[in-house]
């Protein structure tokens, strides 16, 4: 026994140095941790509401970026000023005509002869351009020519047209910009073959060779005058007019006409609120007419357009009615109406009176002769915005070029500019998600077509065929990971040796790592071409690997028991993979023999004959096997996690009390880890939810809404990685990216609300087991 240490006097034990020092050790150790525990608390903390804040806050981003599709068109009133006297008193005409530069800068006035153009923003007047134009005999009627542009056609007493040029150029000195206007008249075109008649509305289209001149008369008659010109290849320099009179048919009176840039198609109102339709057919305008009443009896058509594009008409009537027109593609439909109305606006309260349509898009403007004036759209069919009139008509009314403003000009003289900020006129609720009759369409679509080869093209931003998309490549791609992943969890943590379990697991969510663009990759260039190949072998894969799936498990219970226990080395696994490739490789080699006898010898015009289906090479089958290669590790790790971490116990004890391992899976396995199996699926259904790559590079891309499997599609997240890099920033297209954006976030927040809910409840209700 060690003696007592003598530096205690009094006999009492005192602690040894090292035992001292141990104690030290440990309690420095213990506030270590406390310390490193209080960190990390903290630390952890952080990075849950840092990543709760990075989250809210991609919310709010798409959010604001949305905001703007929504928000109304506003109109702000710019320049007031009386025109000159001469520019408003130089002749008795009808009608006067304005119009104003892309810029917003040079508004003009043209009045008979006289051209007058003015200066913003102070409205004084830009001497040495315009004046008194030469044009012979007094101006009867002035007329726009096409839709864009600043061309006009000025018809006399006399029977001539005049094709009247506004030129815009811009000038730069420094940084400041000045408009330079300059007017072009050019020769005259004779309408009338005696020279005598007054020409009160005239449309000159000039198209390729060719040269038309419509003008209707002060005594009602329509003629027609084509000029032919020598083109570059032509062996003659003799120009070639022609003119015609077409024949009215009774009781009609015109009231005003449209001619569409070709010079093919004519279009007429009439004083009983009928539209007349001439079709150039050769060599001539048709004999007859076809004819379209637009609303009531004695309801005057009294202004009459093309929209941007010429497949729509925009008609206003005397009873203050506005309305979209467009040619059907059966041009033969019942008693000959090709001509169908698309929509009806809000109406004037008085008889419509201007009618100025977009350079840009497929809006409109519409003026009554009270002065109200109404801003439409034709896609949506909505009317945008109501610019109260101050109780005085107006002689003229003009869309500026950019659609961004306009001008008018009152009977009393007085020329008014507005500023209107309307930057995505054809986004409502309606058009996003509801179905929408476009141009060229008999019926209301539901399409996604943003872009095409011609400006005057008319975007279709309906979301549904996405969303449609996105959920049918999602259904597709859990028909086959659901069944594949959840099986080969049971599989691996009820049945399987823990000797191949510690193989099986972790080479399964390796998988996980391989990048989807690699499986969009190889499933877009080598498995959609290979799956044309051999698709009668796949379907009789698909048929035959079942049975014997379920024969060798049958014939595995019969095999002696020495045999059986060979399990443990992984024979069971071994026979079944043998039995699996055997049964693959027999199809793949009577692919042909399969196809003459299933399909007849082709199983494309099979489908096509006997199901009315078309296989394209990029389908739901392709994006049904990619994407659920990339699924089935995400939910096979976490349901087989989730069966694995049922107690030991309460299995042992199942099987203690006489169930069968089936009975115990069934009975107690299964309900203990369903709310780990539900939470699985649900973060395997958001995964494909948000897949980009494979189904951008797999799919074709088409966005149609159609449930076939050998068809293609296109989703939400496909869809933007595809038009973001063209969408212009801040443009429609680039905000309803966005709006697609919040829409995926949508889907995968309420996805995984619904999961962790349904996890909470199914976890109280079993947690008893």
């Amino acid at each position: 026994m060690p003696p007592l240490s003598s530096s205690s006097s009094s006999g009492a034990l005192v602690p040894h140095k090292n035992s001292l020092a141990g104690g030290s050790r440990v309690a420095t150790q213990r506030r270590i941790r406390h310390l490193l525990d209080y960190v990390a608390k903290y630390v952890v903390g952080a990075g849950g509401l840092a990543t709760i804040v990075s989250i809210l806050g991609i919310f709010v981003y798409l959010v604001w970026e949305v905001i703007p599709l929504f928000q109304p068109a506003t109109v702000t009133p710019e320049l007031k000023v009386p025109m000159p006297v001469k520019a408003i008193q130089s002749s008795n005409v009808a009608q006067a005509m304005v119009g104003i530069d892309e810029y917003r800068e040079v508004p003009f006035v043209l009045k008979g002869k006289y051209l007058q153009f003015l200066s913003l923003p102070d409205g004084a007047a830009i001497p040495d351009v315009g004046g008194e134009l030469s044009i012979d005999g007094d101006p009867k009627s002035v007329v726009r020519m096409g839709l864009k542009g600043h061309s006009l056609s000025i018809g006399t007493d006399q029977g001539f047209v005049y094709p009247v040029n506004i030129l815009f150029r811009s000038d730069f000195q420094g940084d400041r910009r000045t408009i330079i206007p300059n007017v072009k008249v050019k020769e005259p075109v004779r309408v009338v073959p005696d020279g005598m008649g007054i020409v009160l509305h005239a449309h000159v289209m000039r198209s390729d060779e060719f040269q038309t001149v419509v003008a209707l008369t002060g005594g009602g008659e329509l003629w027609v005058t084509r000029i032919e010109e020598p083109g570059d290849f032509s062996f003659s320099d003799e120009v070639v007019v022609e003119t015609n009179r077409l024949v009215l048919p009774p009781k009609f009176h015109l009231t005003t006409l449209a001619l569409d840039s070709a010079g093919k198609r004519l279009v007429a109102g009439t004083r009983d609120g009928h539209l007349l339709t001439w079709e150039w057919r050769g060599q001539g305008f048709d004999a007859m007419p076809q004819s379209v009443p637009v609303g009531a009896a004695g309801d005057a058509v009294t202004v009459l357009s093309y929209l941007l594009g010429e497949r729509t008409l925009v008609v206003g009537t005397t009873s203050g009615s506005v309305s979209t027109w467009a040619f059907s593609a059966d041009q033969s439909g019942p008693s000959g109406r090709f001509l169908r109305k698309v929509h009806t606006f809000t109406p004037h309260a008085r008889a419509v009176t201007s009618l100025s349509v977009s350079q840009r898009d497929k809006g409109f403007l519409t003026a009554d002769n009270q002065g109200t004036m109404f801003l439409h759209y034709s896609t949506t069919g909505e009317t945008i915005l109501d610019i109260p009139g101050n109780g005085n008509a107006l002689e003229s009314l003009r869309y500026a070029p950019k659609a961004d403003g306009l001008v008018w000009l009152g009977e009393d003289g007085t020329l008014q500019t507005y500023a209107i900020d309307n930057p995505h006129p054809e986004i409502t609720f309606k058009s996003l998600f509801f179905p929408v009759t476009y141009e060229g369409y008999d019926h209301p679509e539901m399409i996604w077509q943003s872009s095409s080869g011609s400006d005057e093209f008319e975007p279709k931003l309906g979301l549904i065929p996405l969303m449609f998309g996105t959920l049918k490549g999602t259904l597709y791609a859990m028909v086959l990971a659901i069944p594949l992943a959840v099986m080969g969890a049971i599989y691996t943590a009820m049945f399987m040796h823990p000797h191949l379990r510690s193989v099986v697991k972790p080479s399964l969510e390796l998988m996980a790592a391989l990048p989807s663009v690699v499986l969009g990759f190889l499933a877009g260039l080598w498995f959609a071409p290979l799956l044309e190949k051999i698709f009668p072998a796949v379907v009789a894969i698909v048929g035959f690997l079942p049975v014997v799936i379920a024969a060798c498990c049958l014939i595995w219970q019969f095999l002696p028991i020495r045999v059986r226990r060979l399990e443990v080395y992984g024979l069971d696994l071994m026979v079944m993979m043998i039995a699996i490739v055997l049964t693959v490789v027999a199809c793949l080699m009577a692919n042909q023999a399969i196809e003459g006898w299933i399909f007849g010898g082709n199983f494309k015009q099979w489908l096509a004959q006997n199901l009315g289906l078309t296989y394209d090479q990029r389908n739901a089958i392709v994006i049904s096997f990619a994407m659920g290669f990339a699924v089935i590790p995400i939910i096979f790790s976490i349901a087989e996690d989730a069966i694995a971490n049922v107690p030991r116990q309460l299995v042992a004890g199942s099987l203690a009390l006489g169930a069968t391992r089936w009975q115990t899976l069934t009975r107690l396995v299964l309900i203990s880890a369903s709310p780990g199996i539900f939470s699985a699926l649900m973060i395997g259904f958001g995964r494909a939810i948000g897949e980009t790559m494979i189904v951008l590079m797999a799919t074709g891309n088409t966005p149609i809404m159609d449930w076939s499997m050998f068809n293609g599609f296109r989703t939400l997240s496909a869809n933007i990685a595809v038009e973001m890099p063209e969408a212009p920033h801040g443009g429609t297209l680039y905000r309803v990216l966005f709006l697609s954006g919040l829409i995926l976030f949508g889907f995968t927040f309420t996805i995984n609300t619904i999961a962790e809910i349904v996890r909470q409840r199914l976890r109280q209700k079993y947690s008893q087991f």
